[in-house]
């Protein structure tokens, strides 16, 4: 299942996931998004828009399956040069670590997005 058509959408997806993991939508977490994506979209887009509707959207989406979106996803966005560089590891790494605290709710949420991504570049 993918519902994203661009790779910029489905990062702050994954952004906003990483962001949850802990179950809290913490200010600094989401300072830190606003940060990263403020590069990721064109200079005209509504970043606060873009973040309030991605949150949206994965408030609605069924966490069961989380883990067929990512694997798919990844499997299609597979050739994105932002993942063969997995330069998208620190972006998650630094808004998990955005509050100050990292649980281990959040460890466990980007190891399991780093095992999809290896099993989708075998």
């Amino acid at each position: 299942m993918v519902i994203h058509s661009k790779f910029n959408n489905f990062v702050l997806f994954l952004f906003v996931h990483m962001s949850h993991a802990d179950e809290i939508y913490d200010p600094y977490e989401m300072s830190t998004i606003k940060k990263k994506i403020s590069g990721m979209f064109e200079p005209e887009a509504d970043i606060e828009r873009k973040l309030y509707n991605a949150i949206r959207e994965y408030n609605s989406f069924d966490k069961v399956r989380l883990p067929e979106l990512f694997r798919d996803s990844f499997k299609h966005f597979g050739e994105d040069e932002t993942i063969q560089k997995n330069t998208f590891y620190d972006d998650l790494t630094e808004i998990m670590q955005a509050d100050g605290k990292v649980v281990h709710a959040e460890k466990k949420a980007l190891q399991a997005l780093k095992e999809i991504v290896e099993l989708n570049s075998r």
